[in-house]
Protein backbone atom coordinates (compact mmCIF):
# COMPACT_ATOMS: atom_id res chain seq x y z
CA UNK A 1 0.00 0.00 0.00
CA UNK A 2 0.78 4.13 -0.80
CA UNK A 3 -1.23 5.57 1.57
CA UNK A 4 -5.21 6.43 2.24
CA UNK A 5 -6.93 5.07 -0.64
CA UNK A 6 -3.91 3.94 -2.76
CA UNK A 7 -2.10 0.50 -3.80
CA UNK A 8 0.63 -0.13 -5.90
CA UNK A 9 0.59 -2.95 -8.44
CA UNK A 10 4.36 -4.31 -9.54
CA UNK A 11 4.94 -6.31 -12.83
CA UNK A 12 7.68 -7.88 -14.95
CA UNK A 13 10.97 -6.61 -14.11
CA UNK A 14 10.64 -3.20 -13.34
CA UNK A 15 7.16 -2.71 -14.19
CA UNK A 16 4.54 -0.64 -11.46
CA UNK A 17 1.10 0.75 -11.35
CA UNK A 18 0.13 3.10 -8.20
CA UNK A 19 -3.52 3.77 -8.32
CA UNK A 20 -5.64 6.17 -6.00
CA UNK A 21 -8.72 3.66 -5.49
CA UNK A 22 -10.21 6.95 -3.46
CA UNK A 23 -9.55 8.80 -6.23
CA UNK A 24 -11.86 7.05 -9.09
CA UNK A 25 -9.50 4.33 -9.11
CA UNK A 26 -6.88 6.37 -10.82
CA UNK A 27 -3.88 5.71 -12.19
CA UNK A 28 -1.36 7.99 -10.44
CA UNK A 29 1.92 6.68 -11.94
CA UNK A 30 3.21 3.84 -14.38
CA UNK A 31 6.71 3.13 -13.91
CA UNK A 32 8.07 1.02 -17.03
CA UNK A 33 11.72 0.50 -18.85
CA UNK A 34 13.07 2.33 -16.28
CA UNK A 35 10.74 5.39 -16.26
CA UNK A 36 7.60 7.53 -15.38
CA UNK A 37 5.09 7.59 -18.37
CA UNK A 38 2.19 9.05 -16.67
CA UNK A 39 1.90 13.05 -16.74
CA UNK A 40 0.92 14.59 -13.44
CA UNK A 41 -1.88 17.05 -14.10
CA UNK A 42 -2.26 20.82 -13.98
CA UNK A 43 -2.42 21.26 -10.75
CA UNK A 44 -6.19 21.96 -10.21
CA UNK A 45 -7.10 19.64 -7.47
CA UNK A 46 -5.32 18.01 -4.41
CA UNK A 47 -6.84 14.78 -3.15
CA UNK A 48 -10.01 12.37 -4.47
CA UNK A 49 -12.33 14.48 -6.45
CA UNK A 50 -14.98 12.37 -4.89
CA UNK A 51 -18.84 14.07 -5.55
CA UNK A 52 -17.64 16.58 -8.10
CA UNK A 53 -19.96 17.32 -10.61
CA UNK A 54 -17.74 19.21 -13.33
CA UNK A 55 -14.49 16.87 -14.56
CA UNK A 56 -11.64 17.99 -13.00
CA UNK A 57 -8.17 17.44 -14.76
CA UNK A 58 -5.95 15.30 -12.55
CA UNK A 59 -3.41 14.12 -14.76
CA UNK A 60 -2.54 10.40 -14.65
CA UNK A 61 -5.06 7.90 -16.23
CA UNK A 62 -9.10 7.77 -15.58
CA UNK A 63 -11.35 5.03 -16.38
CA UNK A 64 -14.06 6.75 -18.47
CA UNK A 65 -17.45 4.75 -18.78
CA UNK A 66 -19.90 4.80 -20.08
CA UNK A 67 -18.99 7.68 -22.57
CA UNK A 68 -15.62 9.74 -23.14
CA UNK A 69 -17.77 12.77 -23.54
CA UNK A 70 -20.91 14.17 -23.28
CA UNK A 71 -22.88 13.35 -20.02
CA UNK A 72 -21.42 12.32 -18.14
CA UNK A 73 -18.14 14.08 -19.43
CA UNK A 74 -15.34 11.98 -18.50
CA UNK A 75 -17.91 8.83 -17.34
CA UNK A 76 -19.22 8.52 -14.17
CA UNK A 77 -16.59 6.71 -12.68
CA UNK A 78 -14.10 9.42 -11.77
CA UNK A 79 -15.97 11.25 -8.96
CA UNK A 80 -16.24 8.15 -6.75
CA UNK A 81 -14.22 5.87 -4.68
CA UNK A 82 -13.41 2.48 -5.96
CA UNK A 83 -13.41 -0.84 -3.80
CA UNK A 84 -12.66 -4.45 -5.48
CA UNK A 85 -14.96 -3.23 -8.18
CA UNK A 86 -17.26 0.37 -8.87
CA UNK A 87 -20.21 0.63 -10.60
CA UNK A 88 -22.62 3.51 -12.17
CA UNK A 89 -25.93 2.77 -13.07
CA UNK A 90 -26.75 -0.62 -14.52
CA UNK A 91 -22.89 -1.78 -15.10
CA UNK A 92 -20.51 -2.84 -12.12
CA UNK A 93 -17.05 -2.89 -13.51
CA UNK A 94 -14.04 -4.90 -11.75
CA UNK A 95 -10.17 -4.44 -12.98
CA UNK A 96 -7.44 -7.01 -12.02
CA UNK A 97 -3.83 -5.93 -12.46
CA UNK A 98 -1.83 -9.18 -13.33
CA UNK A 99 1.89 -9.36 -12.57
CA UNK A 100 4.44 -10.86 -14.85
CA UNK A 101 7.85 -12.71 -14.12
CA UNK A 102 10.61 -11.13 -15.94
CA UNK A 103 10.93 -13.00 -19.78
CA UNK A 104 14.24 -14.42 -19.78
CA UNK A 105 14.09 -14.07 -23.42
CA UNK A 106 13.88 -10.13 -23.77
CA UNK A 107 15.21 -8.56 -20.19
CA UNK A 108 14.16 -5.49 -21.16
CA UNK A 109 10.64 -5.80 -21.52
CA UNK A 110 8.50 -4.35 -18.53
CA UNK A 111 4.95 -5.41 -18.97
CA UNK A 112 1.59 -4.69 -16.88
CA UNK A 113 -1.45 -6.77 -18.14
CA UNK A 114 -5.18 -5.53 -16.87
CA UNK A 115 -8.37 -7.58 -17.03
CA UNK A 116 -11.55 -6.23 -17.15
CA UNK A 117 -15.23 -7.45 -16.17
CA UNK A 118 -18.09 -5.61 -16.93
CA UNK A 119 -21.24 -6.75 -15.57
CA UNK A 120 -24.76 -5.14 -17.11
CA UNK A 121 -27.78 -5.96 -18.78
CA UNK A 122 -27.70 -7.72 -22.20
CA UNK A 123 -28.01 -5.14 -24.88
CA UNK A 124 -26.28 -2.43 -22.46
CA UNK A 125 -24.22 -0.03 -24.73
CA UNK A 126 -21.16 2.13 -23.36
CA UNK A 127 -18.09 3.58 -24.51
CA UNK A 128 -14.64 2.90 -22.33
CA UNK A 129 -11.08 4.55 -22.45
CA UNK A 130 -8.36 4.11 -20.53
CA UNK A 131 -7.71 7.78 -20.96
CA UNK A 132 -4.18 8.39 -20.04
CA UNK A 133 -2.30 11.46 -20.09
CA UNK A 134 1.56 10.97 -20.88
CA UNK A 135 5.05 12.32 -20.05
CA UNK A 136 6.00 12.88 -23.05
CA UNK A 137 8.41 15.28 -24.54
CA UNK A 138 8.41 17.77 -27.59
CA UNK A 139 8.82 15.59 -30.48
CA UNK A 140 7.23 12.46 -29.14
CA UNK A 141 5.73 10.13 -31.77
CA UNK A 142 3.11 8.40 -32.18
CA UNK A 143 2.91 5.08 -34.11
CA UNK A 144 -0.38 3.45 -35.79
CA UNK A 145 -0.52 1.67 -39.23
CA UNK A 146 -0.37 4.23 -42.22
CA UNK A 147 -3.87 4.85 -43.73
CA UNK A 148 -5.75 3.49 -40.72
CA UNK A 149 -8.92 5.16 -40.52
CA UNK A 150 -9.67 8.64 -38.12
CA UNK A 151 -12.25 10.73 -36.87
CA UNK A 152 -11.29 14.53 -36.46
CA UNK A 153 -13.36 16.31 -33.73
CA UNK A 154 -14.78 19.62 -34.07
CA UNK A 155 -11.98 21.46 -31.88
CA UNK A 156 -9.64 20.97 -35.15
CA UNK A 157 -11.85 22.83 -37.51
CA UNK A 158 -9.72 25.76 -37.97
CA UNK A 159 -6.97 23.66 -38.61
CA UNK A 160 -7.90 22.06 -41.84
CA UNK A 161 -7.86 23.22 -45.52
CA UNK A 162 -11.58 22.78 -46.05
CA UNK A 163 -14.55 24.22 -43.98
CA UNK A 164 -16.31 21.89 -41.17
CA UNK A 165 -19.50 20.31 -42.40
CA UNK A 166 -22.04 21.76 -41.15
CA UNK A 167 -23.77 19.78 -37.84
CA UNK A 168 -20.92 17.22 -38.48
CA UNK A 169 -19.78 15.50 -34.55
CA UNK A 170 -16.69 14.15 -36.89
CA UNK A 171 -14.81 14.55 -40.22
CA UNK A 172 -13.04 10.99 -41.95
CA UNK A 173 -10.15 11.14 -42.47
CA UNK A 174 -6.53 8.36 -42.41
CA UNK A 175 -3.53 8.62 -40.19
CA UNK A 176 -1.42 10.24 -39.67
CA UNK A 177 -4.32 12.81 -40.68
CA UNK A 178 -3.62 16.30 -42.49
CA UNK A 179 -2.67 17.54 -38.70
CA UNK A 180 0.07 14.82 -38.64
CA UNK A 181 -0.82 14.03 -35.37
CA UNK A 182 1.87 11.82 -35.38
CA UNK A 183 4.01 14.51 -33.85
CA UNK A 184 3.53 15.95 -30.18
CA UNK A 185 4.92 19.25 -31.18
CA UNK A 186 5.67 22.48 -29.41
CA UNK A 187 3.61 24.86 -27.99
CA UNK A 188 1.24 26.56 -30.70
CA UNK A 189 -2.25 27.28 -29.16
CA UNK A 190 -4.02 24.23 -30.43
CA UNK A 191 -5.91 21.28 -29.05
CA UNK A 192 -7.22 18.56 -31.53
CA UNK A 193 -9.09 14.83 -30.52
CA UNK A 194 -9.32 11.91 -32.77
CA UNK A 195 -9.84 8.54 -32.41
CA UNK A 196 -8.04 6.05 -34.50
CA UNK A 197 -10.81 3.49 -35.45
CA UNK A 198 -10.84 -0.28 -35.08
CA UNK A 199 -7.01 0.13 -34.27
CA UNK A 200 -6.15 -1.71 -30.99
CA UNK A 201 -2.24 -1.34 -30.92
CA UNK A 202 -0.44 2.15 -30.62
CA UNK A 203 3.02 2.91 -29.26
CA UNK A 204 4.48 6.30 -28.37
CA UNK A 205 8.14 7.00 -29.10
CA UNK A 206 9.50 9.63 -26.26
CA UNK A 207 13.29 10.42 -25.45
CA UNK A 208 14.74 6.99 -25.02
CA UNK A 209 12.01 4.46 -24.74
CA UNK A 210 9.05 3.16 -26.66
CA UNK A 211 5.38 2.78 -24.87
CA UNK A 212 2.84 -0.07 -26.58
CA UNK A 213 -0.76 0.02 -25.40
CA UNK A 214 -2.64 -3.12 -26.80
CA UNK A 215 -6.14 -3.96 -26.49
CA UNK A 216 -8.07 -7.03 -27.20
CA UNK A 217 -11.94 -7.72 -26.55
CA UNK A 218 -13.03 -9.95 -29.42
CA UNK A 219 -16.07 -8.92 -31.52
CA UNK A 220 -16.25 -5.39 -30.09
CA UNK A 221 -14.88 -1.97 -31.56
CA UNK A 222 -11.53 -1.58 -30.60
CA UNK A 223 -10.24 1.48 -31.14
CA UNK A 224 -7.31 4.39 -29.81
CA UNK A 225 -8.46 7.64 -28.81
CA UNK A 226 -5.96 10.76 -28.94
CA UNK A 227 -5.63 14.02 -27.15
CA UNK A 228 -3.00 16.14 -28.75
CA UNK A 229 -3.28 19.72 -26.61
CA UNK A 230 -0.15 21.90 -27.32
CA UNK A 231 -1.39 24.40 -24.98
CA UNK A 232 -4.89 24.99 -27.04
CA UNK A 233 -6.74 24.17 -23.48
CA UNK A 234 -8.56 24.85 -21.75
CA UNK A 235 -9.69 28.47 -23.48
CA UNK A 236 -7.92 31.19 -20.98
CA UNK A 237 -5.62 29.41 -18.98
CA UNK A 238 -4.13 26.35 -21.50
CA UNK A 239 -1.74 24.07 -20.27
CA UNK A 240 0.23 20.87 -22.57
CA UNK A 241 -0.85 17.19 -22.31
CA UNK A 242 -0.85 14.46 -24.52
CA UNK A 243 -3.68 11.87 -24.33
CA UNK A 244 -2.71 7.94 -25.84
CA UNK A 245 -6.36 6.34 -24.78
CA UNK A 246 -7.16 2.56 -25.55
CA UNK A 247 -11.14 2.52 -26.01
CA UNK A 248 -13.80 0.16 -26.74
CA UNK A 249 -15.97 2.34 -29.39
CA UNK A 250 -15.53 4.60 -32.16
CA UNK A 251 -16.69 7.69 -30.61
CA UNK A 252 -15.88 9.81 -27.66
CA UNK A 253 -19.54 10.56 -27.45
CA UNK A 254 -21.98 7.39 -26.95
CA UNK A 255 -24.84 9.58 -27.67
CA UNK A 256 -22.93 9.87 -31.06
CA UNK A 257 -22.47 6.28 -31.12
CA UNK A 258 -24.09 4.60 -35.25
CA UNK A 259 -24.17 1.61 -35.89
CA UNK A 260 -21.09 -0.23 -34.39
CA UNK A 261 -19.77 2.33 -33.08
CA UNK A 262 -20.56 0.96 -28.91
CA UNK A 263 -19.58 -2.01 -27.00
CA UNK A 264 -22.37 -4.13 -26.30
CA UNK A 265 -22.87 -6.21 -23.28
CA UNK A 266 -23.74 -10.05 -25.10
CA UNK A 267 -26.71 -12.04 -23.47
CA UNK A 268 -24.20 -13.55 -20.92
CA UNK A 269 -24.57 -10.37 -19.28
CA UNK A 270 -20.76 -10.52 -19.02
CA UNK A 271 -18.24 -8.51 -21.16
CA UNK A 272 -14.68 -9.23 -20.80
CA UNK A 273 -10.99 -7.40 -22.41
CA UNK A 274 -8.22 -7.60 -21.55
CA UNK A 275 -5.50 -4.28 -22.05
CA UNK A 276 -1.48 -4.56 -22.15
CA UNK A 277 0.90 -2.31 -21.40
CA UNK A 278 4.35 -2.71 -22.23
CA UNK A 279 7.78 -0.87 -22.89
CA UNK A 280 11.62 -0.80 -23.69
CA UNK A 281 14.86 1.41 -24.35
CA UNK A 282 15.34 1.89 -27.46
Amino acid sequence: MTGSGGAAVNGSGGAAVTIDLADGGRWTSLRLAGREWLWAGPGLVSGPRTGHSSFTDAGGLDECLPTVRGTPDHGGLWNQPWETSVSYGEATLTRTFTEHPPDPTDPQLDQITVDYHLHAPPGYQFVWAAHALLDCADGATISAPDGTACRLYPEAAGLLPSAWPADAPWVATAWPTPLNLATYGPSDGTAVGAVLVDCPSVSVHDRDAVLVFELSCPGQPVSTALWRNQAGFPVGAPYRSLGVEPMLGRVFDLAEAGPGDAAVVPASGQLAWRLTVSARPV
